[in-house]
């Protein structure tokens, strides 16, 4: 997700040579952020789904990248489980939307969610090593 993406470099002096990685090339690592956002598949910002406002967001922040992920099955505040199993259901699915980069970047974004999402922000944020 992160390879020649805009934004990607330079914002953190946390960059460290790593030795040779499994394919045996040398690499670089860089110390960051994952943020982690659950919404559901028919959630929406105006006309557009949430998870499409969420990575387009992203995208103008010039964060190193996202990813949207959909959920086979899940459950939320309603206790009810959503499922492909059930077409009554299936437009409710759990999606995930994953943005990686450093922690500055991936702080400010957060503030920016909170302004889009509101309340019902439910997001967690990991350390992570970006490989590059």
């Amino acid at each position: 997700m992160t390879s020649g993406a805009p934004g990607a470099s330079g914002a953190s002096g946390a960059t460290a040579a790593t030795g040779a990685g499994p394919s045996g090339t040398a690499g670089r690592t860089t110390a960051g952020l994952r943020l982690t956002v659950l919404v559901g598949e028919g959630d929406l910002h105006g006309h557009r789904p949430l998870y499409s406002e969420i990575v387009h967001r992203a995208h103008r922040a010039r964060l190193a990248g996202a990813s949207v992920f959909r959920g086979i099955e899940g459950f939320g505040a309603s206790s009810l489980i959503h499922t492909t199993r059930l077409l009554s259901l299936s437009e409710e699915l759990p999606v995930a939307v994953v943005v990686v980069d450093v922690a500055e970047r991936v702080r400010a974004f957060v503030a920016e969610l909170r302004e889009v999402v509101g309340e019902t922000l439910v997001a967690w944020v990991d350390e992570v090593e970006i490989v590059r």
